[in-house]
């Protein structure tokens, strides 16, 4: 680490002089996480900041709106629209449960109509809202996925991540952590089928998390298979914040099984692709202690096209928390896929 933090150091001081300039523009060294992704950019104008009277900050999703726009959800009931340039706040609209009670919303998709598929970890649920904030109704939850004492899910660690894979038929949310009885390493990614146009309850996979992280996001690649990302904190150390390419095709289908073991179900296969500790700081500055001063708590991921070469263009945000020690920022990567 110590090595890494002495290059990027040098390479300022000559960005400084403008002696860097040619070697970082023949090249992409200077950009690379891993052989699999590059980090291209990251901002913090979003930090601290408000749009009419809503605190801009706790982002946990992201999504492309289908006029190429960004959706943008707090995980305290609030989803804004992002100019797709500028990355400035447009607009933002409220949302609320079946008796006007804010969520705790996490996971994001826009459906291929314009509705706004939101889950929150509070039960945990998926609603499907109207552009405007209207509530339009509500997907089944299998029993097992609930809260306790309703069902064997831990509070806060439920329904993180939501996605749609290409042809909009599948739907997939992933749990943050285990349930209990399950094997502390194993966590579920739930699927839905959309059937005559309603979403009905489908598989169920299992995924191993590593140790100390749990899944923050999932995001559709558009080839049937899955970018996740796990996020851990330590106290005085900082944030964790891997990047795998999981492909749940041959998994099990666990949605009947009580206590998952990993050693009696095909699990969802991982394959990693950075530790975003590995990443280039590009001059970041942290406000509390990170390995990388680039890291903070990281939640929300999306795909917005491809680069040249085929390679993902890869939206990330951090969710401050409303937190002076944390930072609302927004991270600009591309990431190869490796082959199937």
């Amino acid at each position: 680490m110590a090595s890494r933090t002495a290059v990027s150091l040098a390479v300022g001081a000559l960005l400084a002089c403008g002696l860097a300039a040619p070697q970082a523009a023949a090249a992409t060294p200077a950009h690379s996480c891993s052989r699999w992704v590059d980090i291209d950019s990251f901002s913090d104008a979003l930090d601290k900041t408000t749009f009419d009277g809503t605190f801009v900050g706790n982002l946990s999703a992201l999504a492309v709106d289908r006029d190429g726009d960004l959706a943008a959800l707090s995980d305290r009931s609030a989803l804004f629209t992002l100019d797709r340039r500028t990355r400035q706040p447009e607009s933002v609209v409220p949302l609320a449960d079946e008796n006007g009670q804010p969520l705790d919303s996490e996971g994001l998709v826009v459906d291929r109509d314009g509705t706004r598929l939101v889950t929150s970890e509070t039960e945990p649920s998926v609603r499907r809202y109207a552009p405007d904030g209207r509530l339009l109704g509500r997907l089944p939850v299998p029993d097992a996925l609930r809260v306790a004492p309703a069902g064997r899910a831990t509070s806060n660690a439920t329904f993180e991540g939501l996605t749609l894979q290409p042809g909009g038929r599948t739907l997939v949310a992933s749990m943050e952590q285990p349930l209990s009885g399950d094997q502390a390493d194993l966590v579920r990614f739930q699927t839905w089928q959309r059937t005559r146009g309603e979403f009905a309850l489908a598989a169920q996979y299992a995924y191993r998390v590593d140790v100390g992280l749990g899944v923050a996001e999932v995001t559709a690649t558009g080839d049937g298979r899955l970018l996740v990302l796990e996020r851990g904190f330590t106290s005085g150390v900082g944030n964790t914040i891997r990047l795998y390419l999981a492909d749940p095709r041959g998994a099990t289908d666990v949605s009947r099984v009580d206590e998952l073991s990993g050693q009696d179900v095909r699990l969802v296969r991982k394959t990693p692709l950075a530790d975003l500790e590995d990443c280039p700081s590009l001059g970041a500055t942290a406000k509390q202690p990170q390995l990388n001063p680039l890291l903070d708590n990281i939640e929300g991921m999306a795909v917005l096209g491809t680069a040249p070469g085929g390679r993902l263009r890869l939206l990330l945000v951090s969710d401050d928390n409303q937190n002076a020690a944390q930072i609302t920022r927004l991270y600009s990567l591309t990431v190869a896929l490796p082959h199937r």
